[in-house]
């Protein structure tokens, strides 16, 4: 049976987000007749087996073991945030299709609506992103930078959980007031079971949220929200991707595959040229730089014509320093374009700053 007989078997974490993004894939390669069939795996790296970890390399591991199944010739691909994948790869695996990608820029998503310059002196943003924070106290030095983790529901749950408690704390005391004067609380049209009902989902779900830490505004991926149908549901500000500079591929899904038919089969269905473009100049001055996922790095690129516009911004842990540059590439030479362009930056000091970062890394790697 020839490939583009039988269906196509694609390895996908099992988060809600993972599984989001591996369906839109799925539908893109069925509307173009190939048959799909999506396989949850679980990304714990202990299961990777021996002979094959020096293959996937240590970075990433939790990520590449997806990959390992495609290794293994037990599975056909398998569907990344491509922003997580390390730029080092075994040689016989490729980065078969890459789907044009959704807006690459981080937003700051605060429960009233408030803009980065209105949020008041001292103001708490959560994030675990090195990028982001650095980015963040680079405009903002009063900024305190707090943990974030968790999918994306649960980083705008633990956002909202504070606000929305006392919410309805004072509804409740305000009925029960009411109730025990035998008179009708007026300073509420509605009764605190009707309002709950009026919540959506996720407010909800934040009501019953344990609060560790009151955030007054959290940064992610505008991406990774509007994918997981947040965007309308909640108050956010974009940051523009030219000044806070986004990590490499940030915003578009990757499949990989084992070099050959298969790989080509993909290819030709989901392959975004534009997009494609765009990530390996990214990738390129990332692997370039070495600055993984231990330095706050962002890279951005930008087909426009026969160009690349690309600006790159490394930073100081805290923000204090940085390395910044834009230039526009030749999109007919951009990877060795882009590689020469890491190396200017890396002996105007990019390098030094990656170094220091290095030096200070914590014991767990930042997420973005």
């Amino acid at each position: 049976m020839s490939t583009r007989d039988r269906t196509l078997r694609l390895a996908t974490r099992g988060s809600d987000l993972a599984l989001t993004q591996a369906r839109m894939v799925k539908d893109r390669l069925q509307t173009r007749r190939l048959s799909v069939e999506l396989v949850e795996v679980n990304t714990t790296g202990d299961e990777i087996r021996d002979e094959l970890i020096h293959r996937l390399g240590t970075t990433g591991a939790f990520v590449r073991s997806l990959d390992e199944q495609v290794l293994a010739g037990e599975l056909d691909g398998s569907v990344h945030s491509m922003k997580d994948m390390p730029t080092e790869q075994p040689e016989e695996l490729v980065i078969a299709g890459v789907p044009e990608r959704a807006p690459a820029g981080d937003v700051l998503v605060t429960p009233d609506g408030k803009s980065l310059e209105e949020l008041p002196e001292g103001a708490v943003v959560g994030t675990s992103s090195l990028r982001r924070g650095a980015q963040l106290q680079a405009e903002r030095p009063d900024l305190t930078i707090e943990g974030l983790r968790g999918n994306v529901d649960t980083r705008i749950e633990k956002l909202l959980a504070p606000s929305i408690q006392r919410e309805r704390d004072r509804r409740v005391e305000a009925d029960r007031e009411g109730s025990s004067e035998d008179t009708p609380d007026e300073s509420f049209e509605r009764s605190p079971e009707e309002w709950f009902e009026s919540l959506t989902e996720h407010e909800q779900a934040a009501l019953e949220r344990e609060v560790e830490t009151e955030y007054d505004a959290i940064c992610l991926a505008e991406a990774g929200l509007a994918r997981s149908g947040l965007l309308s549901a909640v108050n956010f500000q974009r940051l523009p991707p030219y000044s806070f500079v986004p990590a490499a591929a940030q915003g578009a899904i990757a499949v990989t595959a084992l070099d050959g038919e298969t790989a080509e089969l993909i290819h030709s269905r989901l392959n975004h040229p534009p997009t494609r473009v765009e990530i390996t100049t990214e990738r390129t001055i990332l692997a370039e730089l070495g600055g993984g996922c231990v330095a706050p790095v962002g890279i951005h690129a930008s087909v426009q014509g026969d160009v690349v516009a690309t600006t790159v911004r490394v930073l100081s842990r805290d923000g204090s320093e940085e390395v910044r540059d834009s230039r526009d590439l030749p999109v007919a030479s951009h990877a060795d374009a882009a590689a020469e362009f890491a190396h200017d930056l890396a002996e105007r000091g990019a390098a030094d700053l990656i170094e220091q970062a290095r030096r200070e890394e914590p014991d767990e790697p930042k997420r973005e």
